[in-house]
């Protein structure tokens, strides 16, 4: 199916449309002057580790990690604790340490607290990967999920849009130490700057979890009666705000809230007075690309340097979002150390689109 994109109010680019099934037959990679290609290992054990295990972006993205790797006859193990914290992985890291994982491929709940045990694993000869979340770790390759910057400015333009550049506005996060909820946000302060009428009031942290979101987006409410929009670049907390919203609509009819949301979580309110429109990609394909990458380079297809190239071989599917994905130096200036491969573009859903997505 192919699916037509918007384009961002304030952007120069256009918005590359997400897959509805993600999955690669393969992916190969290309390293400079390479004399004899090497194939993927034939069999090898990964522990996945997201943010958590309960958050439903987190399980379609950690899915599209095991069918990346059943692919291969390679065997993927979900392990990671139930809250966002770098505390509840750390077991996870050492579980797979013990257990002589071939890689981890890793969600990080804190840019840099995770750095000694990923190290311990690293000297194990465990290949490291980041996806979604970074963690600050020398010799990490992290599959993000689209561009940093891109997302950050993209949502305060589209929320702008439709508040007509004017009022206050307040972000719902999620872990207040998350390395992807704080780079976006960062990025949203320096987009806010071309826009001089609008005030950011608040930020606020939900933990990802719905009890939580739901509590300080209350509080919110309360201490900012006039907000004109929010922004929650959470899965969990533009749902939680989105269903609460939906049965108080008379009392915030002039209230807009937009962010990073599942189509299969949002489209019952997108188009209501609340919600116009929000961004995502494919997290199914965001697992599947770091699966791949976790299994070529610990068989030595492709190395983690600056320059190698991932692409889809004849016999795989090709993917929307690119047909090829580079690896690059992490942003300048964000202190990351590791090496960036971003799979595409955010997708903007609206109520004429949103229908038409199942993850």
């Amino acid at each position: 199916m192919k699916l037509e994109s918007l384009k961002h109010r304030a952007s120069k680019k256009a918005l590359i449309a997400v897959s509805i099934v993600g999955m690669f037959a393969g992916v190969c990679a290309i390293p400079a002057g390479a004399v004899a290609a090497k194939t993927i290992a034939s069999k090898g054990l990964v522990y996945i580790i997201p943010k958590d295990t309960t958050n439903p972006y987190e399980v379609i993205a950690d899915n599209g990690v095991k069918a990346a790797l059943k692919t291969e006859g390679w065997r993927g193990v979900v392990d990671s604790g139930t809250t966002d914290t770098a505390a509840a992985q750390e077991p996870a890291i050492q579980a797979a340490i013990a257990a002589k994982a071939s890689a981890i491929v890793i969600a990080a709940n804190d840019p840099k607290a995770l750095c000694p045990e990923l190290e311990k694993a690293r000297r194990a000869k465990i290949t490291i990967i980041g996806f979604d979340s970074d963690n600050y770790c020398a010799g990490n390759l992290f599959i993000n999920q689209a561009n940093t910057q891109e997302i950050g400015a993209s949502e305060v333009d589209l929320l702008a849009g439709e508040i007509n550049d004017t009022g206050q506005i307040a972000i719902l996060s999620a872990a207040a130490t998350a390395t992807n909820q704080n780079a976006w946000i960062g990025y949203m302060k320096q987009e806010l700057t071309k826009f001089p009428n609008i005030s950011l009031v608040a930020t606020v942290y939900g933990n990802d979890d719905p009890t939580v979101s739901l509590t300080v987006l209350q509080g919110l409410l309360t201490q900012y009666p006039n907000l004109a929009g929010i922004i929650s670049p959470t899965t969990v907390g533009i749902s939680t705000a989105a269903q609460y919203l939906s049965t108080h609509e008379s009392q915030y009819s002039n209230l807009i809230l937009t962010g990073l949301g599942l189509p299969s979580q949002m489209g019952t309110y997108t188009g209501n007075d609340n919600v116009k429109a929000f961004e995502l990609w494919n997290p199914f394909d965001l697992g599947s690309l770091a699966g791949w990458a976790a299994m070529e380079i610990h068989s030595g297809v492709v190395q983690n340097k600056v320059g190698a190239t991932f692409t889809i071989p004849a016999k795989g599917t090709k993917l929307v979002e690119a047909k090829s994905w580079t690896v690059t130096k992490a942003i300048a200036g964000s202190g990351d150390p590791s090496n960036f491969v971003t799979l595409g573009a955010p997708f903007v859903f609206t109520a004429a689109n949103v229908k038409n997505f199942n993850f």
